[in-house]
């Protein structure tokens, strides 16, 4: 089925791909900075709909708000413990490791998201001075 492709999509998707992982209400703020007509319900519902269209990546952030990615390759990310910003990790995704988990409560894994913690660099050198 072919999906439209309209002018607030394409406004948000541009403002996503100028920011770095962010979250669905960072991206409603941008647009709303250049486009203060376009509500936030819209740009929640554009968001989720490229998601469900593969133009963009939906990331599950472990406590802490999920965020989204222009980039929809398969691949993993960091979170900064201090600021909760996340990074691209620069390692190759590992597919079939589905494939080495035997489940003893009866699941059939078939993916995976892993999403790391640790300091980024401008936190590590605030913290060192």
């Amino acid at each position: 089925m072919k999906t439209r492709n309209t002018l607030q999509k394409n406004i948000i998707l541009e403002q996503l791909k100028k920011m770095h992982h962010p979250t669905a209400e960072e991206v409603y703020a941008m647009v709303a900075q250049e486009h203060p007509a376009i509500s936030k319900a819209t740009v929640y519902r554009n968001l989720n709909k490229m998601t469900n269209e593969g133009i963009i990546a939906h990331v599950k952030i472990p406590d802490g708000a999920d965020c989204f990615d222009p980039v929809t390759h398969r691949h993993y990310h960091i979170r900064c413990r201090e600021c909760g910003r996340v990074f691209d990790v620069d390692m190759p995704y590992f597919s079939g490791l589905e494939d080495r988990i035997t489940d003893k409560h009866g699941f059939d894994v078939d993916g995976h998201e892993i999403v790391f913690a640790g300091l980024c660099p401008g936190c590590k050198i605030k913290k060192t001075n």
